[in-house]
């Protein structure tokens, strides 16, 4: 069993509150938009950290991520990309990447500032965007995900969320 912590669009920042919900995770996902190399560094320092770029990292991020990711987590595999669109409307990119290299157990993005775990049944993956957890956007409220993977089981999913954006 795997413990996953879920974040997206930190925009330079990270919440201290995180460290606490996050303390005894396995692994840190963060869907890009990470906004700054030190919140980057920080996650690494604190658990291993699995992370894609978002439109709005620099190059000195953009050098220790990739727009996609692909990797399995005991039998579940794993795509993760930051600009992934909606299940019944992929961006292009992510459409592209689907298509062409095969469709996971599990998507991962992020972008939207929307948090929605969702079944996409089309191509029948688990498709999950934590919504934002820093302050710059403009959702209202700053949320992650927490979850477990066992065997080919994603589960114990929840929704946290950290305050106002304010």
């Amino acid at each position: 069993m795997k413990k996953i912590g879920l974040l997206s669009d930190t925009h330079g920042f990270l919440d201290p509150k995180i460290k606490s919900y996050f303390s005894e995770v396995d692994e840190i996902w963060h869907a890009g938009d990470i906004g700054s190399i030190e919140v980057l560094d920080e996650l690494k320092a604190f658990k291993p950290t699995r992370a894609v770029w978002g439109n709005i990292d620099d190059i000195e991020i953009r050098r220790e991520t990739n727009e996609f990711l692909r990797f399995n987590i005991e039998s579940v595999s794993i795509l993760m990309t930051h600009i992934g669109g909606k299940p019944e409307k992929y961006a292009k990119p992510a459409l592209n990447e689907l298509q062409k290299n095969g469709t996971p157990t599990l998507f991962v993005c992020g972008h939207s500032h929307i948090t929605l775990v969702k079944m996409d049944r089309r191509f029948k993956m688990l498709w999950m965007n934590p919504g934002a957890c820093g302050y710059k956007g403009f959702h209202k409220v700053k949320t992650i995900l927490r979850f477990k993977i066992t065997n080919d089981r994603i589960h114990d999913l929840e929704l946290i969320e950290l305050g106002n954006r304010v």
